[in-house]
């Protein structure tokens, strides 16, 4: 896969000469690598808009007539309208575009495995973010992360004829994904007829803000053979539909971009313009009675202002009984420096009992290719949560050898403000302290992100001061 991102990559700088960005290059090179692999798999195609008319055609013909194809396939019925409406191509130069195709054509991606296309894009945006200077995390959640929450949760839609499963903050789908590959694994892919219509039509939801994201998903889901229905908008500030979820998956943005006014949501008890904040109470309404998430959020968000509002209305209204921290560097190299946990819970009935496992403390970094992240940083994690999607199995502290699994009590969860944070029992021989006071850059992260919780606090505050002038 390195040698093919590296051989795709080259044609990103010639075409950075000629004018189009690396967004751009990159929604151009998925559009091709999907009309290539739905070749490869069978996939039916509207008539000239296939790959292999495409490869046929050569020089100015070859431009005219992939800008055709796009347009053809973004009026089409159903999700392939989806995935194509507002595409553009931006390479004009016949024999540039025709080397790209040709580059594509040399793989045969699916026998790389189905989901090649994304780890292929993933590596192209590495590429792109550090050409830019810029962080890329809001992308991508690590698969192995994703991978070990999906086998946690158990997205069974089997239980239900009307089972669904949502993830919010999208992206390019990979809960998503992940969630009907492990459904394939536990089925060896054999569905009944009418269960596997209804599981590939009807079944996995997402909403995704920015429209290239969710291309990249509607496609990835596609090649998939599944049919799922992702909106584009604002899962904050808009008011959601009437859907609501078995299961949600989800890996809320970490940063506090538009997070400057709290959304006017009848449906949030507590105002705030904490982004992370709001994707909880967010995941709250969207969850069904009895229904389960699996959540991550930055350290910042365990001890932010209004955390202990927002937990302790989660805590009334769901079983939050486990919590995962992270390794350090899970999100390198895009966020490598934020720290990060997964929230586990279940709406319907209240917290008693709440168990940690600490994946961090006296743990190396993770590293993008040193010490990169792998199934094995959550063994042991999955071994200590057990067999229950719910978090309901017999578990006991000496399920890990090393004291890394604790239980805490809700009285203890009281007392502390409802702050999970605050609970820290290894101490940290690598940097001689306690979990989660020592690494300056790491300290530098949190601090900036809770000043700009604060900076959008004040913005919220100095809107309120207008306003009240105004109406004087």
């Amino acid at each position: 896969m390195t040698d093919v991102v590296s051989r795709l990559w080259g044609f990103a700088h010639k075409l950075r000469h000629d004018g189009v960005d690396y967004g751009d290059y990159l929604e151009q090179i998925t559009c091709l690598l999907f009309l290539k692999m739905a070749d490869e798999q069978g996939i039916d195609l509207p008539h000239e808009t296939d790959w292999p008319h495409l490869r046929r055609q050569s020089g100015v013909a070859l431009v005219e007539h992939y800008e055709d194809a796009l347009r053809t396939l973004g009026k089409q019925q159903g999700i392939l309208g989806d995935i194509f409406s507002g595409s553009q191509n931006r390479i004009s130069a016949p024999a540039t575009l025709s080397q790209l195709m040709k580059s594509v054509d040399e793989t045969d991606w699916t026998s790389l495995g189905i989901d090649v296309k994304a780890a292929a894009f993933e590596g192209l945006l590495e590429k792109a973010a550090a050409e830019g200077k810029k962080g890329a995390g809001q992308y991508f959640t690590p698969r192995p992360l994703i991978q070990s929450m999906v086998r946690l949760v158990q997205p069974d839609p089997r239980v239900a004829k009307d089972f669904a499963i949502g993830d919010p903050a999208c992206g390019t789908g990979g809960f998503l994904v992940a969630a009907y590959e492990w459904l394939k694994d536990q089925t060896e892919g054999a569905f009944e007829r009418s269960l596997a219509k209804r599981i590939r039509t009807k079944t996995y939801y997402g909403k995704e803000l920015v429209a290239r994201p969710r291309r990249l998903a509607l496609m990835n889901l596609y090649l998939h053979q599944v049919e799922p229905h992702i909106a584009i908008g604002d899962s904050i500030y808009e008011t959601p539909s009437g859907q609501r979820f078995d299961v949600i998956l989800a890996n809320p943005p970490f940063g506090t971009k538009g997070a400057n006014q709290a959304p006017a949501r009848d449906d949030f008890v507590v105002e705030t313009s904490n982004k992370q904040l709001n994707f909880l109470q967010h995941v709250l309404t969207l969850l069904k009675p009895g229904g389960r998430a699996a959540v991550v959020v930055p350290d910042n968000v365990l001890f932010a202002d209004q955390a202990g509002e927002v937990f302790k209305i989660l805590m009334e209204d769901c079983n939050v009984h486990t919590v995962l921290r992270c390794p350090r560097g899970t999100f390198a190299p895009y966020t490598a420096g934020t720290k990060t946990n997964v929230l586990f819970f279940t709406k319907g009935e209240p917290t008693k009992t709440l168990w940690l496992y600490d994946a961090r403390t006296n743990i190396p970094s993770v590293t993008k290719k040193a010490r990169p992240l792998t199934s094995a940083h959550f063994a042991e994690f999955e071994h200590c949560y057990g067999c229950d999607p719910n978090g309901r199995a017999r578990r006991s502290e000496g399920d890990s050898g090393d004291g890394r699994w604790r239980k805490v009590s809700l009285d203890e969860i009281i007392d502390r403000g409802y702050k999970i944070d605050s609970f820290k029992w290894l101490k940290d021989t690598e940097h001689g302290e306690q979990e989660g006071t020592g690494d300056p850059a790491e300290l530098v992260s949190d601090a900036i992100a809770e000043l700009q919780a604060v900076v959008g606090d004040l913005h919220q505050l100095q809107k309120l001061l207008d306003d009240d002038a105004i109406v004087a």
